[in-house]
Order: structure tokens, then sequence, then C-alpha cells
């Protein structure tokens, strides 16, 4: 499902438009953008937009486009939510190089993050970072994640083996740093 329009001091998560696919196969087609992602190959549009609707029609997953600057400049998502233990998984891409090392990632993460425990009411949201992206290490920590593990050698980036970086947040943990 796509989530609702969430405004933050200098993002808006938004839904996808029609518009979005297309920039999005340029962002996956750029080495530079892909260089830390779990997944790194390019899509067609098609591929694309086969994507976004269903991740719309999916019920285990609330994805959202992150808008600044007056553009589309990335993603966020919550994915794989188990209802019954009230987990899931979070990813972020800021695509648009020219807003890299803004604040845009964090702000996105702290919104994603208190939409997933106050309204979609979730106990435990778990993400992760090529060990080496300290961007997104930085940004997960700021967002209130802590780490609690590392898998050894888990994807081959850059013609070596590269450490993943495993962390999470607790709801509670959250709350007693963001009282309502």
């Amino acid at each position: 499902m796509f989530g609702p329009v969430l405004k933050g001091k200098q993002i808006t998560l938004r839904p996808p438009d029609e518009t979005d696919a297309a920039r999005f196969v340029a962002w996956f087609a750029d080495l530079e953008v892909t260089r830390y992602l779990a997944e790194r190959f390019p899509l067609s549009l098609p591929q694309e937009e086969d994507f976004i609707k269903r991740i719309g029609e999916s019920k285990n997953d609330v994805w959202w486009v992150i808008e600044a600057e007056g553009k589309a400049i990335g993603a966020t998502g919550i994915h794989g939510i188990n209802w019954i233990n009230a987990h899931a998984t979070t990813g972020t891409v800021i695509g648009d190089k020219s807003c890299w090392r803004k604040g845009y990632g964090s702000e996105s993460m702290a919104l994603r993050t208190e939409y997933a425990f106050r309204h979609l009411n979730l106990h435990k949201l778990k993400s992760g970072a090529i060990m080496d992206n300290e961007p997104s290490k930085r940004a997960l920590q700021k967002a209130g994640y802590r780490q609690v593990g590392i898998e050894r050698e888990e994807s081959w980036r850059d013609g070596r083996w590269r450490d993943h970086w495993l962390c999470e947040v607790l709801r509670d943990d959250w709350e007693r740093e963001h009282p309502r």
C-alpha cells in the first residue's frame, strides 16, 4: 500500500504519481546510487511500473516517494510487515545525488518510524546497511535504530565481500525519546 502524505520540516513523504517510475529507472541505472543497495541492477520502465503497482496492492508493505526542494528525490518504505508479531523491515534510497548529505534521508526515516509505531502499531522495525555506508548508518541511528549485529561477508560489491550492519528500533525505546 502507499502511505499517506506525511510532512516534515524539509521533506514530504507522498504516494507515487505517474511520473515517478521513470525517475527510479534513471536512478537505479546509476552505479553510484545503487552502490549500497541490496539489489543492484537496472530496471526497465515496465518493470519499475510493475513494482510500483505491486507495492501499491500489497497489504504488507507501506511505501512513499520522498520529495524535497520541489521534486521527487527518493523513496522510503516499511516492508514485509508481520502483523502477528508487529515487526517489519525498512529501507530508504535517495536517488537524486544533488540531495545527498542534506538530512533528507534522516528526516524520511524519522517520519516513517513515527508512522510505523503510532499509526500501524508496530512493535519493532529492522534495517541495515552495508558496513561502509556511513551516511545510512548515521541516519538510521539518528532515527533511533541501534546496532544488533553484523552479517559477515553478506554481499559482493566492488570486487570484494562486504559485511552488513544490522540494526533495529523498538517502539518502547523510540517512545521514550519521542513523548507525545
